[in-house]
């Protein structure tokens, strides 16, 4: 009622102005209210009463324009950090936004950056092409090898960028010997890319790394609807420097999107337990089908860092995993393009299961090298594989009929 009066009392100026002023100007009064949800605040820019306030709300993070931050953003931020046990979270408008900026403000001319091979697409090219174009020297080192991180050190490392689980293969990185090497030097930033186990199966801060960086756009959006990602800092100097460089560089989070963001964090634990308790399930049915190779996932003994994985990772492994089915690139193509339950899509951590052949889609061709795609040890039979929340016997019985085809 209060939102459509038409009391002139309500704002005694109105009933001067003329109609185009009415119409660009007329607002119901402020109610103080306390909506459950939070709000989707779409504005640009915010209302002042003094000039001096404007000195006020720079001096203290208050919202002057949006692509500072707002309320909603905020929301999701404040949301995450406490997931992510830091000092301050900041949310973006992808997780290459995150990664960018990462980069871009820690990094000159000069300096040398450690980082695993395989990793993230996204994250590789931007090393080797833009950071070198800037004169950035980058070593690459097998992943989940915290000794050949160690070994590779320089008196101009700056970054030791790690990711666990690692895409594709889901090496798992000991985030407690990573944090460790990166506290013997003063001015040595370790970041690590968690997005395959999102913070409810693992904390990298917890760990002693300094910055946690997720996609939000799997887990913890959960629904491939959004495109979001984040910085998470146990270091008040690290926030500051990536806030900053946010409002440089004007990848902040819409608020569309930040609002769904928070909404996906909300239900992120029911939903972790069943990605995860159905990886398991389908994890333990591919090992033992004659038609696959071998199966990568680290809560299954077999994984190469189960025991890491076992330390580092809680309630669960996680709904990420990949498979080699025998036969090829082939069979991987004939496989992917069979299932009926589960989807071919790229992307990852969405409720719905899908399924990509690394070898000639996100690590294909156009993406990367034969070399690098070598040094990754993707191979043509590979299979990258988000377990979603379906029922696992109906996703079982589509592994088993899109298997039955190769």
């Amino acid at each position: 009622m209060m939102a459509s009066s038409t009391n002139a009392n309500s704002s005694p100026t109105l009933k001067d102005l003329h109609f185009d002023t009415k119409a660009v100007t007329a607002r119901p009064p402020h109610v103080s209210i306390r909506p459950l949800a939070p709000s989707i605040e779409t504005t640009s820019t915010y209302l002042m009463d003094t000039v001096d306030e404007y000195v006020h709300k720079l001096e203290n993070k208050g919202y002057i324009y949006s692509r500072h931050g707002g309320p909603t953003q905020d929301s999701a931020a404040y949301s995450i950090n406490q997931l992510e046990g830091g000092y301050g979270t900041l949310v973006f408008s992808s997780g290459m936004a995150a990664v960018t900026t990462a980069l871009l403000s820690l990094l000159k001319a000069g300096d040398h950056v450690i980082c695993q091979m395989p990793v993230y697409a996204g994250t590789m090219k931007f090393l080797q092409r833009a950071m070198h174009k800037y004169g950035v020297e980058v070593t690459w080192v097998k992943a989940g090898d915290v000794e050949k991180y160690a070994k590779h050190l320089k008196d101009n490392t700056k970054i030791l960028w790690g990711e666990s689980p690692a895409n594709p293969l889901c090496t798992i990185l000991d985030l407690e010997e990573f944090g460790r090497l990166g506290q013997t030097r003063e001015g040595l930033v370790t970041v690590v890319d968690s997005t395959f186990a999102g913070p409810y199966h693992q904390q990298p801060l917890r760990h002693g790394i300094d910055v946690s960086m997720n996609s939000c756009t799997k887990y913890l959006g959960g629904h491939c609807d959004l495109l979001a990602g984040t910085l998470s800092t146990c270091r008040e100097d690290l926030f500051e420097t990536f806030y900053t460089w946010q409002q440089m560089l004007g990848n902040n989070l819409s608020p569309f999107d930040a609002f769904l963001l928070h909404r996906g964090t909300q239900s992120l634990h029911v939903r972790m337990d069943r990605h995860s308790s159905n990886a398991m399930h389908l994890a333990q049915f591919l090992e033992k089908h004659p038609k696959v190779e071998r199966v990568y996932y680290p809560g299954l003994p077999s994984h190469p860092q189960h025991e890491a994985a076992k330390r580092i990772m809680g309630n669960g492994y996680s709904g990420m995993m990949s498979f080699e089915v025998k036969g090829g690139e082939e069979a991987g193509k004939k496989f992917v393009e069979s299932v009926r339950v589960i989807k071919l899509a790229v992307s990852l951590g969405g409720v719905d299961s899908l399924v990509e052949h690394p070898a000639t889609m996100t690590h294909g061709k156009y993406m990367i090298t034969d070399l690098e795609r070598e040094m990754g040890s993707i191979t043509p039979g590979l299979i990258r594989f988000s377990v979603g929340i379906e029922n696992v016997q109906d996703l079982e019985n589509d592994l088993a009929q899109a298997l039955d085809k190769i």
